[in-house]
Parts: structure tokens; sequence; C-alpha cells
């Protein structure tokens, strides 16, 4: 297997195959998505490294699939099993919506090292005591829409141009953008938005920005909704977790 590049990954779901054997989607961190059999996986002695478990995190060496069937995982040897966050529901419930999420917007085999970091990361940051669910998953969101591309600067109308302050304001989803008071009668799809959600786009910008910023439990869930209902609308349903992580 010494031609067979070692890469991160995150297990991001798994399935029983049969008695012995899992299917396993992981994120590898330079190969993107894949979906891979693990043999024998379920034996007490795997060649494959053993049983694997959603949300775990190693190393992955695998057999790249042939056309349109699954590849093979050859070699995981685990990291870390995230068991802290495991033990709070309100964090591990976070995590399962953050993996849901994840699939939802990558395609297969398509690279995404920064959505590996970043899965990776929140994952962590959830793993330490007292975390701030509500905004480590704010944050995850934000990043991770940004990155994929379908959600905009949120600073300025995407009808006119002009900057949005603090005053009143609404979201389209169609366009993934903001809109002003003068713009949004002419949106049918819209929704407007509270204090709360425009406190925490302010600071979610700022830390863009790498400004000092924080998110108070409201905002950040203010945020989340937002965010969940610009998936909902953009897959066409919503995230399954989704109703276990609102406040």
């Amino acid at each position: 297997m010494a031609d067979r590049p070692r890469e991160k990954a995150i297990c991001l779901y798994v399935t029983d195959f049969s008695e012995t054997s899992q299917v396993a989607h992981l994120l590898a961190r330079e190969s993107g998505v894949v979906h891979l059999l693990a043999k024998g996986s379920k034996r007490p002695k795997s060649a494959a490294g053993g049983r694997l478990d959603l949300l775990e995190e190693g190393e992955v060496v695998f057999i790249p699939a042939r056309g349109e069937g699954m590849g093979t995982l050859a070699e995981f040897t685990p990291r870390t099993h995230h068991s802290a966050l495991r033990r709070r529901l309100a964090d591990l419930n976070a995590a399962l919506y953050m993996v849901e999420v994840t699939r939802m917007l990558l395609a297969e085999g398509d690279p995404h090292p920064a959505v590996h970091d970043l899965l990776s990361a929140a994952l962590a940051r959830l793993d330490r005591d007292e975390a701030p669910t509500q905004a480590v998953l704010a944050y995850f969101q934000w990043r991770l829409l940004r990155h994929v591309g379908i959600l905009g600067e949120m600073d300025h109308c995407v009808g006119c141009g002009e900057q949005v302050g603090s005053g009143s304001a609404w979201f389209t989803s169609k366009e993934g953008g903001l809109l002003c008071r003068k713009c949004q009668n002419a949106w049918t799809e819209k929704r407007r938005l509270g204090h709360d959600a425009l406190a925490g786009i302010g600071a979610l910008r700022a830390m863009d920005d790498r400004k000092k910023a924080s998110l108070t439990g409201e905002q950040a869930a203010a945020v989340n909704d937002l965010l969940a209902y610009h998936i909902a609308y953009q897959f066409g349903k919503a995230p399954r977790m989704l109703r276990h992580v609102r406040p």
C-alpha cells in the first residue's frame, strides 16, 4: 500500500453492509467525500482497522472506486472518537447536524480541504467543556455556506448594491443575500431579519475579517435559524437533525 496515499478523514455516515462489513461515507481531506466498502470491519480482528463509527476521525487508506461503484477501504487508523461531546446531548445533536449538512452540500469526489478542517475544528470545539454550542454551529454553517458559494457577502443589498446597516433588512435565499427596505417589495421569497440575526451576521462578518467578535446565544440561534432556512430552500428539504438543534 506504499503507493496509496494516507489521508485525514472524518466519518460522515456509516451503515451495515453485511454481518461483517460496513459502508462508510468519509470526508477525506484531499479526496473529498468518498463512499467505501469496509470489508470485515465488524470482525474483532479486521485488516481495515475495526468497526467505524459516525463522527470518528482518523487516517484512511483506500482504493478509489472504478466507474459508479464503491471504493474499498484498505485501512482506517482512528485518532479521535469525540467521546466528550457524545456525553452531552446538545453537542452531539449539533455534531450530527453538521455532518448531515456537510453530506448535503458536498458532491462525492470533490476535494474540499477547507471544509474538512472546518468540520474537524468544530467537532474539537464541541469536545470542550461548556462549549457555546449555538455559536459553534453558527460559525460552522456560515463558513460552510460561504465556502461552497451559496451565501453572499451579507453586507450589501442584492437589489441595489447599497450597504445594509443595522436597521430593517430582509434575506432572500434565492439570491443568497440581503435586501434593503426599498428593494424588498420586489421579492416574493424573503425573510425579515430581527435584531439578533443582524447582530449575529455582523459578528460573523467581523470574524471573517479577523476582528475580535463574539456571538450571544440569542444571536447565534437566530443566525442558525436563518441559515437552516437557506439550506432548506436551496435543497428543497430541511436537514433531518434540524429539529434537534433548535434551542
